[in-house]
C-alpha cells in the first residue's frame, strides 16, 4: 500500500487567557477528508503562547486547569519581558502539538479524552492549528 499525507489548516479567534478551544470534532471532520484509515494525525499550534492539550474537556476542570496554572506561574510575578512573560512561560510547560493514532479511519483518544487549544496570552488572538495525517 502507498502512503498517504494529508494536511489541512484551520484558523479561529480566541477571546484572552485561559481560554479552552475543543477540537475534537474538527479533527475527526479531517480524518474522514483525507481518506486515510490506518496511521497517524498530527496536530501542531505554531504560536509561542498557544497550546494543545488532551484532557477531560469539563467546565469545572478547565477552572481547574486555569487555577493550577495561575499558581505555578502567576500573572503578576515580577517578570522582566514586558507585557506576558507568565503566557510564554506557561506554555512552556504544555506542548505545540500531539500525535494521535488513526485506526479504521478514526482518530483515537481515550474515553474522556478531547484534544484542546489552550490560549494562555492574555489579548484575543487570530490561531491557526495545522493538522497533518499520514497513513494509508
Amino acid at each position: 500500500m502507498r502512503m498517504k499525507i494529508f494536511k489541512e489548516t484551520i484558523t479561529f479567534s480566541t477571546r484572552g487567557e485561559i481560554e479552552f478551544i475543543d477540537l475534537t470534532r474538527k479533527i475527526q471532520e479531517i480524518v474522514n477528508r483525507s481518506g486515510i484509515k490506518n496511521g497517524l494525525v498530527h496536530v501542531f499550534a505554531p504560536h509561542a503562547t498557544g497550546v494543545i492539550i488532551l484532557t477531560e474537556h469539563e467546565p469545572s476542570l478547565d477552572s481547574d486547569i486555569k487555577d493550577f496554572l495561575e499558581k505555578i506561574i502567576p500573572k503578576h510575578g515580577g517578570y522582566r519581558h514586558p507585557s506576558n512573560a507568565h503566557s510564554h512561560l506557561r506554555s512552556m510547560l504544555l506542548c505545540p502539538d500531539k500525535t494521535l493514532p488513526l485506526i479504521d479511519g478514526r482518530a483515537v483518544l481515550g474515553t474522556w479524552q478531547s484534544l484542546v487549544f489552550v490560549e494562555t496570552d492574555v489579548h484575543s488572538r487570530r490561531r491557526t492549528v495545522i493538522m497533518q495525517a499520514i497513513g494509508e
